[in-house]
């Protein structure tokens, strides 16, 4: 009897072994697999458009799923209940998504930047009032540096919400400005001396018409629009230009540029 039992655990110790050790070569092999895997997945990113933060993001979690579902085949294997690996894991994922709701918003608000590239490195946009030239784009945060010089760090969750404005998207942007003059100037005079500032300056383009005309008329001055249109490069060239150069053309032409009036009444 006790040599039955002996060679009983001998063969039970056995089988155990023999389970240890294809469960080892499944881990390498499996290892081997997901190396092979990640490689596909590295050319064929590299073959598309997208950003490379979204390409470490994809290859990552290619990665984690590999290396989960390894982990349960393995578990499933050596007769290991995987149902209670399973739920912990859910539970621990769900805790985990919970806590980190606002980090995930802002990764998903990055996964869609990247994706559908509403502006790019380099792009001057407007984000809920926030100027600047975009410096980098992560999956959590684009960083924008404003024309003073200060680098804003802007959530993507918020981005992907907001009112976005790329003046970088279009090769030519326009340029609006508005003058007052007195009532008593002459408003053909004024447009002539405007549409001279403009063919004076080289970086307007002249294949766009340009836009003079009145707009408004104020309690003090009668307001003139002139809009034209230049490359976004010269933009705030050509904007500094007209606001510096129609200014001083309507001195040299004796047109006057009137300050705001309140007529007070005095009651006696």
């Amino acid at each position: 009897m006790n040599g039955f039992f002996s060679v009983l655990l001998t063969q039970t110790v056995l089988d155990k072994a023999l389970q240890v050790f294809w469960a080892l070569v499944l881990f390498i092999g499996g290892w081997i697999l997901i190396k092979i895997a990640l490689n596909i997945v590295k050319k064929a990113l590299a073959k598309t458009n997208l950003d490379e933060a979204l390409h470490k993001f994809i290859i990552n979690t290619v990665k984690i799923v590999l290396w989960v579902l390894l982990a349960i085949t393995m578990l499933g294997y050596l007769n290991i209940p995987t149902s209670t690996f399973v739920a912990v894991l859910g539970a621990c994922g769900a805790a985990v998504a919970l806590a980190l709701k606002d980090s995930l918003a802002n990764i998903a608000g990055g996964i869609l930047i990247l994706i559908n590239k509403p502006f790019g490195k380099g792009d001057y946009v407007n984000i809920s009032g926030t100027e600047g030239i975009v410096d980098s784009i992560d999956l959590l945060v684009t960083i924008l540096k404003t024309p003073d010089n200060k680098v804003v760090s802007v959530p993507n969750g918020t981005i992907t919400t907001s009112v976005l404005i790329n003046y970088s998207k279009e090769e030519y942007r326009r340029v609006d400005c508005t003058f007052g003059i007195g009532y008593n100037c002459d408003i053909g005079k004024a447009k002539d001396v405007i549409y001279a500032v403009i063919e004076s300056s080289p970086d307007i383009i002249k294949d766009i018409a340009p836009v003079v005309a009145v707009s408004s008329q104020g309690s003090s001055a009668v307001n003139i629009d002139c809009k034209v249109w230049c490359r976004n490069s010269d933009y705030w060239n050509v904007k500094y230009y007209i606001e510096e150069a129609i200014k001083l053309a309507f001195d040299e032409n004796d047109i006057e540029i009137p300050y705001s009036q309140v007529d007070v009444h005095i009651i006696k």
